[in-house]
């Protein structure tokens, strides 16, 4: 067939014939799959048949004529002009041997799944994923496609999205000419994570560039909402190294809130209409949407993934951003897409820049932090995209999430804070790409904050970020550790919060001198031992504290030993494979009283610091079995 290839026959240098995207599936469907990388079969419908589509229609010098006098500054101009260039091509006819072809390779297809198959549809560009710039998100997808003729129109509508406004501005800021790229389109069988759960996951970690990691976030039902931000996906980091020793390294879970899911729409499968979005029951929200084994088999497609694209890229480090699937119907892990990471991985670790808090603040919001800089500004809460415009230079955005469309005026944002979305979504990807701090899933910002409220977010404070009320005083510090010599006197370095523990691994020294275990204790769990052990004699109001803390778990014994395990097994991940010395616990009688169900364990001591503390409570009767957790835990490190 003249514009049709299958993944089969698709290599990673075929980009200029097929795009990033269906190029990056082909190597992956015929290198991966027999080292158990599970990729759904497709095809891809070739550059030259968007050119041909675009000639025949006539439609290559009314595109020119439009973009000629583009000022793609102004948003006005930009939208008028877009929507003309995008109706001129969806509204255009198929050629009849270009359809032909379309429906040749749909119905083989179809030998493989059965009659009339669900697919998804995706643009891949030409210029799309290369090294240094990212154009995911940039065209349309379209999932639950069924039948030749709803897959023809799709594919004219995705031939339209190379000319959305947001496209169209990208383009322009990134040095590509309009007319240089075309446009690809990806046909795959649909994985039914409608009935399960998907996500995406990096083989590196996206703050920092800690190599070392694989991150893993995962929701329910189909991938749109965790790529657009649509929920606050579950998180899960997995250490490399041991991974592949055998070992089974979840170094950290989170779980999200998932409060929605995105399912098929049975009575429709044409663009647009073919998906829904249901709510979550607040009991499964409350569950992780996938187990350990999922988690562990996930991270070695990834590592494999990573390998062989290093491999490719004449063995220079290449992490990869990769899209997962889990069928619902036949329990199976699926890659749908890999590119790779094109900012982290971009970024200097000679230069260690330090943003520091100085002033203090009200916390107005809270949710994940994107970046490890600080910003400042005025609120501009814009509750719907057709207002995005006004959106002024120096304001920090405040929104309930950000897709695609809001590219054209992200830049103009000091900060980014959304009520929904993970580290993976939309505005965290953008935020990361302008350098701009973003802080993801505060849940209610868009309540809690009015317009015009003078504002500092904070995203220097580990992997929670703050939006505090007015403009706080902090600093800035760029350290050039290629000018420090190396010291005769071994350097350990003193680290109890395990959420700072990959940027700090970058600090020349020799390990770990000193982690304590009291802040592990303290911010991630946040429960005193006895209380855990003690669940079911508790009260009722005190259960429900502790259930809703423990947030993912269902065994208080586990959860504080996971939680222990995790946030050790963090710092020594970090630093691996130099030493790190751990401290247990220290705490004094008042510091235990202010954690849940600690005042029903704890006296009132009038000198705490001489008081109930150190190895005196490792052996006495009211707290050997909690310290027997503690042990317990650092023996599964």
């Amino acid at each position: 067939m003249k514009y049709i290839k299958r993944f089969a026959d698709i290599r990673i240098e075929d980009v200029p014939e097929v795009g990033g995207k269906n190029a990056s599936l082909g190597e992956m469907y015929s290198a991966l799959t027999e080292k158990g990388v599970k990729v759904p079969n497709g095809f891809a419908i070739t550059a030259d048949a968007f050119r041909y589509y675009l000639e025949y229609n006539n439609l290559n010098d009314q595109i020119a004529e439009h973009l000629r006098t583009l000022d793609p500054d102004n948003l006005e101009q930009l939208s008028d002009i877009g929507g003309k260039i995008r109706a001129g091509i969806a509204y255009g006819e198929m050629p009849e041997d270009l359809h032909e072809e379309i429906v040749q390779a749909y119905a083989e297809l179809g030998e493989e799944y059965g009659h009339n198959p669900d697919v998804a549809v995706r643009s891949s560009a030409t210029a799309e994923d290369l090294p240094t710039a990212s154009f995911a998100g940039q065209q349309e997808s379209y999932l639950n496609i069924r039948g030749t003729r709803n897959l023809s129109s799709t594919c004219k509508q995705v031939f339209a999205s190379l000319y959305t406004d947001r496209a169209i501005s990208y383009r322009v800021h990134q040095g590509f000419e309009h007319l240089g790229v075309a446009l690809s389109i990806t046909v795959q069988k649909m994985v039914r994570s409608d009935i399960s759960s998907s996500g995406v996951m990096f083989t590196v970690d996206t703050e920092t560039g800690f190599r070392d990691v694989v991150f893993i976030t995962s929701s329910y039902g189909l991938g749109e909402n965790v790529v657009q931000g649509t929920v606050n996906p579950d998180e899960f980091y997995v250490f490399k190294p041991t991974l592949e020793s055998g070992k089974a390294p979840i170094i950290k879970r989170q779980v999200g809130r998932k409060d929605v899911k995105m399912i098929y729409a049975a009575e429709h499968h044409n663009a647009g209409m073919s998906t829904k979005n249901v709510s979550v029951h607040p009991e499964e929200q409350r569950r992780f949407s996938i187990d350990d084994d999922d988690v562990l088999t996930l991270a070695k497609y990834a590592v494999e993934i990573e390998k062989h694209y290093t491999a490719k890229n004449d063995n220079k480090f290449t992490p990869m951003d990769v899209e997962w699937a889990k069928d619902g119907e036949s329990g199976e892990l699926f890659v749908v897409q890999a590119r790779p990471e094109t900012v982290v991985s971009q970024a200097d670790h000679t230069k260690h820049i330090v943003y520091k808090m100085t002033g203090q603040g009200e916390v107005v919001a809270q949710g994940k932090s994107v970046g490890k800089k600080i910003a400042t500004g005025k609120a501009k809460v814009i509750l719907e995209a057709k207002d995005m415009h006004d959106l002024e230079d120096g304001e920090v955005l405040i929104t309930d999430i950000t897709d695609p469309d809001w590219e054209p005026v992200m830049k103009r944002a000091s900060a980014i804070v959304t009520n929904r979305g993970g580290r993976t979504c939309h505005a965290a990807i953008i935020a990361r790409e302008l350098g701009i701090p973003a802080i993801v899933g505060c849940n209610n910002a868009t309540e809690v904050i009015t317009n015009g409220r003078e504002l500092t977010a904070s995203c220097a404070e580990g992997d929670s970020g703050y939006v505090y009320d007015g403009i706080l005083d902090f600093e800035e510090e760029e350290i050039d550790l290629s000018e420090m010599g190396e010291s005769k006197t071994k350097l350990l370095l003193n680290v109890g919060n395990p959420e700072v523990a990959f940027e700090t691994s970058f600090l020349p020294s020799a390990g770990v001198g000193l982690a304590r275990l009291e802040f592990i204790i303290n911010n991630t769990i946040g429960i005193h031992p006895r209380a855990l052990l003690e669940y079911d004699k508790l009260d009722e109001y005190t259960q429900f504290r502790i259930t809703k803390a423990m947030g993912g778990y269902e065994d208080p014994r586990r959860f504080f030993v996971e939680k222990i395990k995790e946030g050790v097994g963090s710092i020594a991940a970090a630093f691996y494979p130099r030493p790190v010395v751990v401290r247990l616990s220290d705490f004094k009688s008042n510091e235990y009283r202010s954690l849940i169900g600690g005042e029903i364990y704890e006296p009132v001591e009038e000198n705490p610091m001489l008081g109930f503390r150190g190895a005196a409570r490792y052996f006495s009767e009211e707290f050997a079995e909690a310290f027997a957790l503690e042990c317990q835990a650092l023996k599964a490190v």
